[in-house]
């Protein structure tokens, strides 16, 4: 499981450190996609193959399936790190997530997200007063 918030640089060649926690469990390969809200989705291999798994069962007679698996499949791309913990993200991928400097890198259960720090802070501002709602339409009663 992933977890916790670290705050990184991007630098001009769009390599960014990756915290020595996430690298232990992603391993020497590992998958970045582009995410749905704007940030970038990190995945260990093992992680991606799941997903992989559950996206072939969508029926590839629906447009909506169609759509999301090209968006979701051609920003994706294999990546390891280079011997200072760095890996390279591409150009189109940083240009979806909007990344500029500074970067925020959060554990989000079976992946990590890349953000922009500026991003990541408006989203934050945005839901933290949902999150009581958020919480009980997804768990109802359950404690």
């Amino acid at each position: 499981m992933f977890m916790g918030e670290y705050h990184h640089t991007i630098d001009e060649k769009g390599r960014i450190v990756i915290p020595t926690k996430f690298r232990e469990q992603l391993k020497d390969q590992f998958i970045i996609a582009k995410g749905i809200e704007n940030c970038l989705y990190v995945y260990a291999k093992v992680d991606w193959q799941h997903l992989v798994e559950s996206l072939n069962t969508l029926p590839f007679t629906k447009k909506d399936a169609r759509t999301f698996i090209r968006s979701f499949f051609s920003g994706a791309t294999e990546c390891e790190f280079d011997r200072q913990g760095r890996t390279c993200i591409t150009s189109p991928l940083i240009i979806h997530a909007g990344l500029k400097k500074d970067c925020v890198i959060i554990g989000a259960n079976d992946r990590i997200e890349i953000w922009d720090k500026e991003a990541w802070e408006n989203f934050l501002q945005d839901n933290e007063s949902k999150l009581s709602d958020i919480a009980e339409n997804l768990f109802g009663g359950i404690s």
